[in-house]
């Protein structure tokens, strides 16, 4: 055995937590650290199985992790005050992707402690003899959970932290010995999963547990995902070197068959879950915990103890939920005037703890292709409306400032609650001026014959101008008739797993061959998805309410041969800038295809010119480099460290 500085004591972070078991909801209290005998005794288990919630918050809403799973991707690419946390993962030649620059060592940080303590209660609870199966489920769940993330994005990654495989660490080690890929999977991954679907019940012990529902999508993605790793279409190297076959026999297509049976099994029997009725409702902040929401990392605007994080300042760091920062550009540049020569201006779009504002940093941003092609239907689907903020409205008024209205665009008069700014939907028949010789707009937007608010194109979109991401945004109670807290971290939940996506498994899986039940073909999956995105019932763009059903429409574009690239198309338009796109490109092997170029403007303000930009994603790319913090703390020969490390870095 080779020594690994995974940090297998038991702690799993500095902020660990307790559960009280007749609770419904998560009693949090700090712990710094788990003594290896404490979870032998009921209180430690318990304590254990919240720390493995709370663990949620360390990777899903902490935006260097966010990056490195879109970042580099066609949903995508650094925006103008991005630093080389995402330059290097855009692979266009502005950084490099190193073992020291990839933010994918979130996770690697994250994960492997709380795999530890998901053993330590697996193998001690019998111990306490008070601890159902079930308690003990939500441990097999989140061990396979961790694991299955660190296969996709590192290859195969150790069993044993040092005191075998699977096993519960009390000691610090320092040796490593990394499993492959089809061990990581058929000792570690199914295998919990198995017995986590098993025990878990149909409702979850507290609010947002974990369920029978959440490990049927869990099981269904791995074996999907493992289908198309045996499968190896484009032959991408995998590491450490192996044999692409499965030590129980089995083939690709035998995989794509589970996993069709599991995720349809799931849409079966849905238990308390379900499709919410639009797609706006799924994103809705005041709709957060919604019955599609299998799984999520919580937050909270009640309590800076529960929350684990400011309530006034976000630090820039875990385990605030901050990911909506990096692609909220800094729309509080935006001037208007009050006076019409303009020698006096305002800010008119003030930073504000709002869904569709929230606090800018201007670090990533969306591709000119996101928004011509994935969202190319903006009027019947309701996806890109309900993804984006593509008009920025006066707020002034709560800053303080006391001016009834202000001169826009044509030096017209806007009032508050008015567009100041809007991204286009779609090019204009008339051009747009973007000169700017009467009326100026600081941030080089144009005007348009008889408009008030200043416009931008979709292909005048730029790395500094660019429309927000509404779905993710941030969202107060405490406002009052004020801006709020918006330097704050989000106090939403994060959304880590969806009902919906049990469709698209096996839509996926249909594709790749597997045999399909009645009213369950890709087609029907997949429509019933679209079905949904064309149902209206708020019209954010306009800011008010619209009740429309264009179902019929897009149900009737659906392709009848659905195939890989379509799927992945639609997989954009449900989930754009969730985070499932690196893993959607990889595990396909459509990466170095689908996202080998696209286009965007520049840095500057005024900036309308689209620029090609190309892309050199490497077949060693598909996996992440492992940290190189890792390394350094394990004790091992410069060849050794080579060895452990993942060829190309």
């Amino acid at each position: 055995m080779k020594r690994i500085n995974i940090k297998t004591f038991t702690a799993t972070a500095l902020m660990t937590l307790f559960l009280v078991a007749c609770s419904d909801i998560l009693e949090e209290q700090p712990r710094s650290i788990y003594e290896p005998g404490f979870f032998k005794t009921e209180k430690g288990v318990y304590g254990g199985l919240t720390s493995m919630y709370a663990h949620l918050r360390y990777i899903y809403g902490q935006a260097y992790y966010y990056n490195a799973c879109l970042t580099g991707t066609d949903e995508a690419t650094y925006a103008q005050s991005a630093d080389g946390n995402f330059k290097d993962m855009d692979l266009s030649g502005v950084g490099t992707l190193t073992s020291t620059s990839s933010r994918a060592d979130v996770l690697w940080g994250a994960a492997f402690p709380n795999i530890n303590t998901a053993s330590g209660i697996i193998e001690n609870a019998a111990v306490v003899g008070t601890i159902s199966n079930a308690l003990i489920a939500e441990a097999r769940f989140f061990r396979a959970f961790d694991y299955f993330l660190l296969v996709q994005t590192f290859g195969g990654v150790p069993l044993d932290l040092g005191a075998g495989e699977l096993k519960f660490n009390s000691a610090p080690s320092r040796v490593s010995v990394r499993n492959t890929v089809p061990e990581v999977y058929t000792k570690a991954i199914f295998p919990d999963l198995l017995t986590a679907i098993n025990d878990l019940p149909e409702t979850g012990r507290v609010t947002g547990g974990v369920t029978k529902t959440v490990a049927r999508l869990y099981l269904a993605k791995a074996y999907l995902t493992y289908g198309w790793w045996l499968e190896n279409p484009n032959n991408i190297p995998t590491y450490p070197a192996c044999d692409r076959v499965d030590p129980n026999g089995k083939n690709a297509q035998w995989y794509y068959q589970q996993a069709y049976d599991v995720a349809t099994t799931a849409i079966d029997n849905p238990g308390p879950f379900r499709l919410q009725e639009t797609f706006y409702d799924v994103n809705l902040a005041q709709n957060d915990r919604n019955k599609e929401i299998l799984l999520y990392a919580d937050h909270t605007e009640k309590s800076e103890y529960y929350n684990a994080g400011s309530l006034t300042y976000g630090s820039g760091g875990a385990p605030d939920n901050f990911a909506v920062w990096m692609m909220t550009w800094n729309y509080t540049t935006i001037r208007s005037a009050t006076k019409t020569d303009w020698s006096a201006t305002i800010s008119s779009v003030q930073r504000e703890a709002a869904q569709p504002l929230g606090r800018p940093w201007t670090r990533m941003c969306p591709t000119i292709g996101v928004i011509e092609n994935t969202f190319a239907d903006k009027t019947n689907d309701s996806r890109y409306d309900g993804t984006f903020t593509t008009v920025y409205r006066g707020n002034w008024p709560k800053g303080g400032d006391k001016s009834a209205f202000v001169y826009n665009a044509n030096n017209m008069q806007v009032y508050p609650g008015e567009a100041i700014l809007t991204f286009l939907n779609e090019e204009p028949a008339t051009a747009i001026d973007y000169s700017n010789s009467v009326y100026k707009s600081n941030i080089g937007a144009g005007v348009l014959p008889g408009r008030a608010d200043f416009v931008i194109s979709p292909r005048g979109i730029s790395r500094v101008v660019y429309p927000g991401l509404w779905k993710l945004g941030v969202y107060r109670t405490d406002n009052g008739t004020g801006l709020g807290q918006p330097n704050a971290g989000s106090t939403r939940p994060f959304n880590i797993a969806k009902f919906s996506e049990l469709y698209f498994v096996a839509a996926e899986a249909a594709v790749k061959g597997a045999t399909t039940k009645a009213g369950k073909s890709a087609r029907e999956l997949i429509n019933v998805i679209r079905a949904r995105a064309g149902k209206w019932r708020w019209d954010n763009n306009g800011n008010v309410a619209k009740v429309a059903d264009n179902s019929a429409a897009l149900t009737a574009a659906t392709p009848t041969n659905i195939t890989i690239d379509y799927i992945l198309a639609e997989r954009s338009r449900e989930y754009y800038a969730e985070g499932y796109r690196w893993f959607d490109l990889v595990r396909t092997q459509k990466w170095a295809t689908i996202a080998a170029s696209y286009e965007i403007c520049g840095t500057g303000y005024g900036d309308h010119k689209a620029v090609k930009v190309t892309r050199t994603i490497e077949p060693y790319h598909y996996l992440r480099p492992i940290p190189q913090g890792q390394l350094d703390g394990m004790e091992m020969t410069d060849a050794e460290k080579k060895a452990y490390q993942n060829p190309g870095y």
